[in-house]
């Protein structure tokens, strides 16, 4: 049996200066960037300062952070 439309259904509009929500793949992101930052170090560290990326050293650091630091700049705009 099909639905009649009832003219009480209504979108919900949102006010001018109000935000969005986000998209549906957002906090995924921001996490998986977060963790995948954190997995970097770890193996940074683990592997004696060898992988994940051999022959650059200490930048594998600033790598790892920076991945990291993506997320949490993300996290700034999480609604």
């Amino acid at each position: 049996m099909a639905r009649r439309g009832n003219d009480e259904d209504s979108v919900i509009e949102r006010a001018e200066g109000e935000a969005a929500p986000n998209p549906v793949w957002f906090k995924p992101i921001m996490i998986g960037l977060m963790l995948v930052g954190l997995v970097w170090i770890l193996v940074f560290y683990l592997s004696g300062m060898q992988f994940p990326i051999p022959g650059i050293a200490g930048w594998n650091l600033v790598v790892g952070f920076g991945i990291a630091f993506i997320g949490f700049l993300m996290t700034t705009r999480w609604r």
